[in-house]
Parts: C-alpha cells; structure tokens; sequence
C-alpha cells in the first residue's frame, strides 16, 4: 500500500535542479559500483511483518529474502528452498533449505528460523492466517528441514508461502522472529543480497545498502521475484527527496540513477531526454486507486451511506485530473482485482456507475444526519489529488467533508484508530490487489484491519477460493466475492494506471518491473 508524493508541476525549473545538485555527492564522488535511487518514499519502518506499506515490502525484498516467490507469469517457484513434497493425501508437506543460506551476521539459516518466521508473519497477514488455521503441526525436523501437517488441504499453501504482497512472508532469525508481533524487530537482520548498514542510516537523507558477500544466488535466471539475484553493485544509497521534482532534475542531471515514480507533468520532457530511459508496465504492474472507508465510524457506519460512494467517484475524470495519460490509463475498471487479469469480472458493478443525480436522491433517503466526512490525505500525492475530485462531488450531492491534509506516517498511525477518521486516498501495486487473497480491503474482511469492513459471507468464500482446484472455479468464486463487496463497499476504486519509473540509459540488467529491484544492474 502506498501514498507517495507526485505532485504536479510544470517546469523544470534551473533553481529546482540546482538545489537537487546540492542534495546528492556528484557522481564522479560515488564508489564506481554503487548506485543512487529514489524510491516511493522514505523507508521508515524495517519490520516487513509489521505493516502493509509498500515502502517496507522493498526494502524486504532487498534485504530479506523468502521461501518460494512470483515469477512474471504469476507461477509460484523456489527461492530459499531446495526441495518439497506432499503426501498423497496432499495434508503432510516437507520442505528442505538450499545450501549455503546465511543470515547477515554470518550464522547459518535454519529450518527453526523459518519455523519461527512464519508462526510470527502468519497471524498479521489474512492468508497467513488462513493457513494457521488449518495446519496442525508445523515443526523442524532437522537444520535444513521442516514439516507442515494440515488438518484439511490447502491446494494454494505454495501462493501464500510465495505471496508477494505486504506483509511479506519474509524469513528471519529466530532471535528476531521471538519479537511479539505487536511490536517491532530490533535490527532488520535478513539473509537477502543486501545488507541494511546501521551506521550509514540517516532518517530523512540517505539508508545505505551493501551487497551482502555471504550470499548464495540460485542458478536459475532472474524471473520478477525468483530466480538468482546476482548482485553487481557494491552499494546501494536510498536517497529521501524532498519533492518530485527534484528527483526528476537530479534523473536528468546524472545526480541519481534510478527514480521509482515520474511525476506526470515532466514525461513529456523525460521521454525525449537520451539520458533517461522510462519504464512502464501493464497487468498485474499497474495500479490501483482506492478510497478505504471506516465502517466503525459515523457516516460509513450506515451501508445505505456507503453505497451513494459508488456514484461519486469518476475514475477518468480522477486519472485526468491527476494527469495521467491516456497510455497509462486503463479505463472504466470496475474489476477489485484489476482489469487485464485472469480474474478481472464486472460483477456487482451493475447500477454502481458515476452519476450525481442518483446520488442525490439516495444520500437523502440513506438517513444521514450531516456528520463531517473526515478525510485522511497524504499531503502533495496524487491520491490527494483524487481526494480533492471526490471531495467536490461529495459536497455537490450534500456531504459535510472535512480534509486533513498530513504526511504518510501520520496517517499510517491515525488510520489504526477506530475513530477521527472515515476515509483515505491510497494506490497499491496490482500485485497486492489482483487476488481476493491479497485485495487488502477485501482479504481483511471482519479482521482487525483499519476500515473494519465486514460481511461474514466474505471469509467463508476466501476459504472456498483457496480450495478450489481450477482457475475457473476461482474465477466464479472471486465474482461472488466481488458481488458482495459492491454491497459492503470496503473500498471504492478511484482508477488503474501506470507511474513510469525512470533510469539512467547506461544502466544495464535492470529488472522491468513496478518493484524496484537492483540485483543483477550492472553499468
């Protein structure tokens, strides 16, 4: 999940790109080996179990690593692990560590480490707890080798060990996996191709990354998540910007090498500057947009409430106000788990279209008594942006709204609060959102997850949808499941795009994906 600022500017002003200069060491300055990158945001929490910001899921992938992970073809691999089997009854399954895992301070990786990871990732993440649910036992054997014994079979144990949506299911010391899960980890120790530098971190400037010597990468090529992570860089700086802008000039001055979101506005110039090359994707590499609306606070606490919100939201007109282009617009979305996608359905959407008039008339006949929508929005994002498009419409119809305007951490922490609050802005990658599984508004379903949204029909087809044998089967189960959440409204989509990144022409072996991954460029 992520709300990173995109604001939208219109000249790539000298002063702007003078004052990014000063911010970054020139690059003749820089280890010959290292590279500069801008990312979404500042990484500021390290525990990849303990949030769903996308921010922390790559500094996971970065620093951490998992037992199997998605390749570009959705299929689930391998990654730390060596070998599994199952029993014919599909209930006992056996998995063996690959050779030469090591954690960063150079003990080995063991099967009791990855015992203790899950027990502690597992009860924060809805497919984790599904899992947990059904598992009886869940054991080391030896070293290298642990077991799982499921009460009933759980055909898509493999997709929740690979997910890659936060929270992560990332593997971590013992030691570390001991820390409650309410709280954080104390040192964000993983056995991934970097190293997180403790003493070359600083907040609000620079997290500093090395590539992590002891680290073994698989002999398969690099597939999205799977594969070997040949790490050709020695050092990887996260450099915190204070705007996009800047981010921009600095992509474009050779200051930085790596830009994980252009702001809209500057492609036209990005796109014909030979320095820079742009990088956008489709399918399950977009975006989506989404309103989460607190269901344990006046006025989404009443579903009649609720509902008028389907017609206030106009994906186009928000994507155009933001501005994004045409080419990075896939229009009328009305799929929670993203168009293009093998589940993509237009179930429930009927008579849940943009339309003023009819709002009108409903919101009057909902029994609404005037109470102040508060939104949460994350100060110069784009989502405020769409904020601001539905904020209008809201008021056009008779809402009473009230916009709070604070930066991303603040609203991570507010959001946790039953009440002061009723709705934010947020985009997420499709990754996370093109599964009922990993949809967070729709996989927290009556769980402890900010917006409290609940149907019990919902849980019930989740755990359908992980037992069904076919992938046309899941499809009419995620119908179902996307028919009810038009009738509980967890969230409202607000639209599906692309953000290009941008990167320096004489990188090479960068990874073409919406997740930042470093392993494997070269120069």
């Amino acid at each position: 999940m992520r709300n990173t600022v995109l604001g939208r500017r219109t000249a790539l002003a000298g002063g702007v790109a003078l004052a990014s200069a000063s911010l970054i060491r020139p690059r003749e300055a820089r280890a010959a080996k290292g590279l500069t990158v801008v990312l979404e945001s500042e990484v500021t929490i390290l525990d990849p179990h303990a949030t769903t910001a996308a921010i922390t899921r790559t500094f996971g992938t970065l620093v951490f690593d998992t037992l199997f992970a998605m390749n570009n073809k959705g299929e689930i691999k391998p990654q730390m692990i060596e070998s599994y089997d199952s029993s014919p009854d599909k209930l006992t399954w056996t998995f063996v560590l690959r050779d030469g895992l090591k954690w960063h301070d150079g003990t080995p990786v063991t099967a009791d480490d990855c015992v203790a990871s899950l027990k502690r990732w597992a009860p924060r993440d809805p497919l984790g707890r599904m899992l947990i649910g059904d598992t009886d036992t869940l054991e080391a054997t030896n070293p290298k080798t642990f077991r799982l014994v499921l009460k009933q079979p759980f055909p898509l144990i493999l997709e929740v060990l690979g997910k890659p949506n936060a929270p992560l299911p990332v593997m971590m010391p013992a030691r570390l996996a001991a820390t409650p899960g309410d709280q954080r980890i104390p040192e964000p120790i993983g056995s991934g191709p970097f190293r997180f530098i403790k003493d070359q971190w600083r907040p609000g400037n620079a997290m500093v990354l090395e590539r992590f010597a002891g680290y073994v990468p698989r002999k398969e090529a690099p597939d999205f998540l799977t594969g070997g992570k040949n790490v050709k860089i020695d050092q990887l700086t996260l450099r915190v910007m204070p705007d996009q802008s800047t981010g921009a000039n600095a992509l474009i001055a050779g200051e930085i090498d790596y830009m994980q979101y252009l702001p809209f506005d500057m492609l036209p110039v990005l796109e014909k500057e030979k320095s820079v090359k742009l990088l956008g994707l489709g399918g399950i590499h977009q975006f989506q947009g989404n309103f989460r609306l607190n269901h344990a606070f006046p006025p989404f606490d009443n579903p009649a409430v609720r509902k008028v919100m389907w017609k206030l939201v106009d994906p186009n007109a928000t994507l155009q106000a933001i501005g994004v282009p045409d080419k990075y617009q896939t229009k009328d979305c009305a799929s929670f788990w993203m168009c293009g996608t093998p589940l993509s359905t237009d179930a429930g959407a009927s008579g849940n279209k943009f339309d003023l008039a009819v709002a009108r008339a409903e919101l009057k006949a909902s029994g609404y008594k005037g109470e102040p929508v508060i939104i949460l929005e994350v100060a110069g994002s784009i989502s405020q942006t769409a904020s601001r498009v539905l904020a209008q419409n809201m008021k056009d119809v008779g809402f009473t709204v009230e916009q709070q305007p604070r930066d991303w951490p603040t609203v991570l922490a507010r959001r946790g609060k039953k009440e002061g609050w009723s709705m934010f802005p947020v985009y997420s990658n499709g990754t996370d959102m093109f599964s009922p599984l990993t949809h967070f508004y729709v996989a927290s379903t009556c769980n402890e997850f900010p917006g409290w949204s609940c149907d019990n029909r919902i849980p019930d087809l989740l755990k359908a949808f992980t037992r069904a044998a076919t992938l046309e089967e899941r499809k009419k189960i995620a119908a179902d499941i996307q028919a009810i959440s038009y009738e509980l409204v967890p969230s409202i989509m607000w639209g599906q795009f692309t953000i290009p990144a941008g990167y320096r022409s004489d990188l090479k072996g960068l990874i073409q994906s919406s997740y930042p991954m470093f392993w494997e460029v070269d120069r």
